[in-house]
């Protein structure tokens, strides 16, 4: 977990900039696997096969359905979806499966410029991460709440439709009050972002990079990964949009480009324009292409040079090759 000066990881800070976040120990990372096991609990996984292997338990933590007990105030719960294939789509509900609702904060590690506040649900592709601070301070001591997975998949390919009431992956219990006030908060304002002007677009060199299988392997433009040879060169300080391009309706991808964050500039689907979900409209470095999709990527290549990867999240499809290497030069 990374800070600065505005989001500091510190509630009780009194600098005025700071975002006040609720901190540690009301800051609470929670990572997601699905695994699937053999009679005697042996996990297994066919790393030969291109389908890979879809899991049928939901691990938090390494944990199948544990328990979190919190105290009557707000969390900061940080989601990372660490594959191996599974998508989520995560509700918090009663025990009465009535849905709850959250503040979202942040995607890819990123803070929004501003919270999307009363939100009841949140999805996460391969590798994608999410940040919500759930206020328990609402309900009574003793209650239990639950995270569910409404999102449906069957197959390592992607995930299919939201179906309710879904399945409880956490259970939260109230067990206690704070042990002193809760001071953190949500303003209004978290991070701004610099987004590209239309300038800055229309001088920036476009590249196509298509996601696709043939001959039963996983390929981008049609060739497997060459870790000695850049499939791109680019110049540091220069700027570049990328689309990103799924033709099948058969699977998704979970991209995920190294080095630098972008902003998705526009969505495709079956070659119309759609519009980019809220949630995806900040900086991001991870862009699920879902069947038939296209996504337009603004991204600035600063900093450093290098040698960098952009591959398939799942994983899967990452290790039958579905990976590319580019650099950047001075």
């Amino acid at each position: 977990l990374l800070f600065d000066d505005l989001d500091s990881g510190d509630e009780h800070d009194d600098n005025p900039a700071a975002l006040r976040l609720p901190s540690h120990p009301y800051d609470y990372p929670l990572l997601f696997q699905d695994k699937r096991f053999d009679a005697s609990g042996i996990q297994i996984f066919n790393q030969l096969d291109p389908e890979g292997t879809l899991g049928d338990k939901i691990t938090v933590n390494g944990k199948i359905e544990p328990v979190l007990r919190v105290a009557r105030r707000k969390y900061r719960i940080r989601l990372l979806n660490a594959g191996p294939s599974r998508f989520y789509e995560f509700y918090l509900v009663n025990a009465a499966n009535t849905v709850q609702k959250f503040i979202h904060i942040s995607n890819d590690g990123n803070l929004f410029t501003a919270p999307l506040r009363n939100r009841d649900r949140v999805r996460l592709g391969v590798a994608e991460r999410g940040d919500i601070v759930i206020d328990f301070s609402k309900y009574a001591l003793g209650t239990a709440l639950y995270l569910v997975n409404r999102l449906k998949q069957d197959k390592t390919r992607g995930p299919k439709n939201v179906v309710a009431p879904g399945v409880r992956v956490l259970k939260f219990v109230i067990d206690r009050e704070p042990s002193e006030p809760d001071v953190s908060r949500v303003p209004n304002t978290l991070r701004p972002i610099r987004m590209p002007t239309a300038d800055e677009i229309s001088a920036a060199p476009v590249r196509r990079w298509t996601f696709s299988r043939s001959n039963g392997l996983w390929k981008i433009n049609n060739r497997l990964v060459d870790v000695n040879s850049p499939r791109a060169t680019i110049t540091k300080g220069h700027a570049e949009v990328w689309e990103l391009n799924n033709p099948s309706g058969g699977w998704s991808h979970p991209v995920h480009i190294h080095f630098e964050e972008g902003v998705i500039l526009g969505k495709f689907v079956n070659g119309v324009q759609v519009p980019i979900p809220v949630h995806e409209r900040g900086r991001k470095d991870v862009y699920v292409l879902g069947p038939n999709t296209m996504l337009r990527i603004f991204l600035r290549f600063r900093d450093f040079t290098g040698k960098y990867v952009m591959h398939c999240h799942n994983m899967i499809h990452e290790d039958h090759a579905m990976m590319l290497r580019w650099d950047i030069k001075a």
